[in-house]
């Protein structure tokens, strides 16, 4: 695939517009995460102590709101357009970042709490930017193109590699006020590049409320929202309690590690890196997700993904017990939903074409649901078990679910509305 391709068959500027700002609000989405231990400390000075489960929670808000979130954008995108629905999202982040970073150390647990719902609307984006994006290409591009717009899940790569260090120097308050000033950037380069498809490219429905019934009666809405809550759920949940995880599972190892590798003292810089790696794999790899679902279709390739991450969850809660082996399965596991994701949407646009603003929407808000109850069931496990293997047993037994859904599916699809979809089923 050549960049002129994607050039000729579409509207350049806008897919990187599109990138950047899903890229940098998903950098603010998943921005407490690894800042988590040390939001932790602050609030301990202050004499209030977070529990397991109070820690999912706070990690849990941002998910949980840019899952609800992602409806209301998607319904926005559909009727006035979604240019202008991402300037009002944006805006509204940018507020809370900056409302944070004023407040610094001395803000409270509750506050957090309605900031990290703020902070949905950046992981609502996601609703904005991929429509926006896919509104301009033909089915057979719909996979690369739609993956490309998505990798900008490497947003909290960039939360993992940088945040922890800005905040051992300046403070964790500091890193909302980067988050800030960066989001206010790309919010002007959006402005300056991303243009709605024009009519004779792309014309959206007006949507009602009853459309959302409407589309929530079609089954295929349900299958494709459970392949999501499992794919991007997976990744998000994950991204967001990576660092707790590590912290809590592999802290000694990896302050040994730090000082004889990496010459960092701070383990809560080292947890970042370790991160880093893991969400990396599944970010970079979600345009590669979708190429192969291009060429091999949506369906066996989320066979061989779906596979392998819940092969990868089953060894996690019984024979790994070492950090280098935990890193390499956890990098696996990211990368194989990454690749998830990207078939997941090779699908949707096939099925949904004229409803992609308010199915991204739906099924964006599915993603997040499934990324907040794993949040909130890894800290369930630590909290009840002092374990998180019962979190991962879970995880893999609903993997297993969705593998058995694509069975029951399949040939439905691929002999119904797959006959006229344009791309491989």
């Amino acid at each position: 695939m050549k960049l002129g391709e994607l050039k000729s068959a579409g509207h350049l500027p806008t897919l990187i517009a599109a990138f950047l700002y899903f890229d940098f609000s998903f950098m603010v989405w998943t921005m407490l995460g690894p800042l988590a231990t040390e939001i932790a400390e602050s609030l301990a000075k202050q004499g209030f102590t977070l529990d397991p489960n109070q820690k999912a929670t706070l990690l849990a808000i941002p998910i949980l709101g840019g899952a609800i979130l992602r409806i209301v954008l998607g319904f926005f995108v559909d009727n006035i357009g979604a240019k202008k629905t991402a300037i009002i999202a944006q805006s509204i982040v940018i507020v809370s970042l900056f409302y944070t970073f004023f407040r610094g150390e001395n803000i409270t647990y509750q506050e957090l709490l309605a900031v990290a719902f703020g902070l949905g609307f950046a992981g609502a984006s996601f609703a904005v930017a991929l429509p926006q994006a896919g509104q301009w290409y033909p089915p057979r591009l719909q996979g690369l193109v739609l993956g490309l717009a998505g990798a900008g899940n490497i947003g909290v790569v960039i939360d993992y590699i940088f945040a922890p260090k800005i905040a051992e120097i300046w403070g964790w308050p500091s890193v909302f006020l980067v988050g800030g000033v960066l989001s206010t950037i790309i919010l002007l380069t959006y402005i300056l590049m991303a243009k709605d498809a024009p009519p004779e490219i792309y014309t959206p429905r007006k949507k009602k409320p009853s459309d959302y019934l409407k589309l929530l009666k079609d089954k295929d809405t349900w299958w494709f929202s459970l392949f999501y809550a499992v794919s991007f759920g997976g990744f998000v949940g994950f991204a967001n309690y990576m660092k707790v995880y590590l912290m809590d599972v592999y802290k000694p190892e990896m302050a040994e590690i730090g000082l004889k590798i990496l010459s960092e003292s701070n383990v809560k810089v080292v947890a970042g890196y370790f991160g880093a790696l893991c969400i990396f794999a599944g970010a970079i790899l979600r345009p590669v997700g979708g190429a192969i679902a291009d060429k091999m279709g949506g369906v066996k390739s989320l066979y061989i993904f779906y596979g392998v991450v819940a092969t990868m969850a089953v060894l996690n809660a019984t024979i790994v017990n070492n950090l280098y082996i935990a890193i390499i399965v956890l990098f696996t596991i990211m990368a194989f939903l990454g690749m998830a994701n990207g078939a997941v949407f090779q699908l949707v646009p096939q099925r949904f074409g004229k409803d992609m603003g308010i199915m991204t929407g739906i099924v964006g808000c599915a993603g997040g649901l499934g990324g907040t109850a794993l949040v909130k069931t890894l800290g369930w496990s630590k909290a009840a078990f002092n374990s998180y293997n019962t979190g991962f047993f879970i995880f893999a037994a609903i993997v297993i679910l969705a593998i058995i859904g694509i069975s029951l599916v399949k040939t439905r699809w691929r002999t119904t509305w797959g006959l006229q979809a344009g791309g491989r089923i």
